[in-house]
């Protein structure tokens, strides 16, 4: 199913005392070992998947080739994609993006365009929808405490019901009145139903001389897939002196009560290993990491993860004897008659994910539970929902789908529960007694950060041992959208991610 990634780094000899040990070989923690690279010292990275990228490594199945999710490389951030150009230089494409909803048979642009959504539902149903708008615009939620209110002020409940609630609830597994407010800001950023109107009327200009956040219609995608950057990474480390440790899980962090001393390592292949370090950053999921300390921490700090809930996700990957499909790269599925969230078309994220360019590679992605029936349903039950469910949507025949495989992903997306912000204030306040110990990326932080934020982490952790004083935790709170750029000068995610050093961190 995943094509075998050689790792041949060498064992790390487990005596250095300088060692800077790196949990986890995602972007967040690649991206460090990097960083740190580029500032002249070396690290070990241990990763317990047999391939490195995280959730944005890329699969392969008899030669094609599946991204877990979709990744777009799109960030607002000039020096990650100054490191995204320096790491895969001529080996990334540039990409048109085009997504739309799938809901009671009818396409819909994605992000939503008033006028495109209006008239697609019908006179009625817009009517509904504009009526709706003005009420929350008039009388709104005086309280924002979960996503639905934070929604239906924004928007109106009634484009909430159609276009949010349904799709949220599939993707996410709980009531969208269970769900933080927090997600939402963070999530559904400067989409101003009010300012697309004017410029789907008016133009770019028409909406205060500020382009719209529903325009950006490109992105850049490595040739092969998310996996290239992060395969390529690896070699830029390991030519530089870094370790990579595929198959390799940390079991075990020992510590004095305010430093980590070492981290025990268990591999596929090789016994456990002790490794001695000065500096720690992780990206495993906080969970586990609290989990693996030794001595334990206290208990009323453990009853605090119980709060920190995760969404997993599984892709069902299809070969289809279709040169074209359609021209989406992905589609989401808000249809509540099938269970798929989501479809990738990856011929459409890059011509080379296909090793035929007569027949179409698709992702049907489905968002559950580790451990749930569909979960654990064998493989060959999967594929046939999958072809179902597409042949039901009308994406593909049934007739033409040849094969078919699955891939399971642990733990993909943290999930904002009711008391997210208190959960996580009274962890980070216990885990901040550790000087050398820096958390990093998505499920590092248990945020649901983008593959640039994550990657923003690592170089901010990195540059705190080399002798800066970032906020990491500052990294994903600013206001403008995640794929809003300003072309005047640095922007505001420029000016937060990157602040001048400030040498004091230990």
């Amino acid at each position: 199913m995943t094509e075998a990634f050689n790792d041949t780094s060498p064992r790390a000899a487990g005596t250095s005392s300088e060692a800077n040990i790196i949990i986890g070989g995602g972007p967040a923690g690649l991206t460090a070992a990097y960083e740190l690279a580029k500032l002249g010292r070396s690290s070990q990275v241990f990763e317990g998947h047999d391939d490195v990228g995280g959730i944005s490594r890329t699969c392969e199945y008899k030669g094609y080739r599946f991204d877990l999710g979709g990744h777009r490389f799109f960030t607002k951030v000039d020096y990650v994609q100054k490191l995204w150009e320096e790491i895969l230089g001529e080996e990334f494409l540039r990409r048109p993006r085009l997504s739309r909803i799938h809901y009671r048979g009818h396409m819909f642009d994605y992000p939503l365009r008033p006028v495109n959504t209006l008239f697609g539902l019908g006179p009625f149903e817009a009517v509904r929808i504009l009526c709706s708008y003005i009420k929350a615009q008039v009388a709104p939620h005086t309280e924002e405490s979960n996503f639905e209110q934070w929604v239906s002020n924004r928007f109106g409940r009634r484009l909430y019901e159609i276009f949010f609630k349904t799709y949220t609830e599939k993707v996410w597994g709980i009531p969208c009145t269970e769900m933080s407010a927090a997600w939402a800001a963070q999530r559904i950023k400067n989409l101003d139903l009010k300012g697309a109107i004017v410029n789907a009327f008016l133009g770019e200009r028409g909406a205060g001389n500020k382009r719209v956040t529903t325009l950006i219609d490109e992105f850049w995608y490595p040739r092969y897939g998310p996996g290239q950057m992060w395969r390529a990474c690896v070699d830029r480390l390991r030519e530089k002196g870094s370790s990579v440790q595929l198959s390799s899980r940390v079991t075990k962090l020992r510590h004095d009560t305010n430093r980590i001393l070492s981290a025990t390592i268990n591999g596929e292949t090789e016994s456990e290993q002790e490794v001695v370090g000065k500096q720690f950053l992780s990206s495993m999921p906080i969970r586990n990491l609290l989990q693996i300390l030794d001595p334990a921490p206290p208990e009323e700090v453990m009853a605090l993860t119980d709060g920190l809930r995760y969404r997993d996700f599984m892709i069902v990957a299809l070969i289809v004897d279709r040169e074209d499909l359609f021209p989406d790269n992905w589609i989401y599925i808000h249809s509540g008659d099938v269970q798929v969230g989501r479809v990738q078309n990856f011929k459409n994220w890059s011509p080379f994910m296909v090793p035929d360019a007569k027949k179409t590679a698709l992702g049907l992605e489905y968002f559950l539970q580790e451990g749930d029936e569909l979960w654990n349903a064998p493989d060959e039950d999967l594929v046939a929902l999958a072809r179902k469910e597409c042949d039901h949507l009308g994406l593909a025949p049934s007739e033409a789908i040849l094969d078919g495989t699955v891939i399971r992903v642990k733990k993909a997306y943290p999930v904002y529960g009711p008391n997210h912000d208190e959960d996580m204030a009274g962890i980070r306040e216990y885990l901040s007694a550790f000087d050398n110990l820096q958390l990093i990326g998505r499920n590092g932080q248990h945020r649901y950060n983008n593959q640039d934020h994550s990657m923003m982490t690592g170089v901010l952790a990195a540059r705190n041992i080399a002798g800066d004083a970032n906020d990491i935790w500052s990294v994903n709170v600013e206001e403008e959208y995640h794929e809003e750029r300003q072309d005047t000068g640095a922007s505001s995610a420029d000016r937060a991610l990157l602040p001048a050093p400030n040498p004091r961190f230990r």
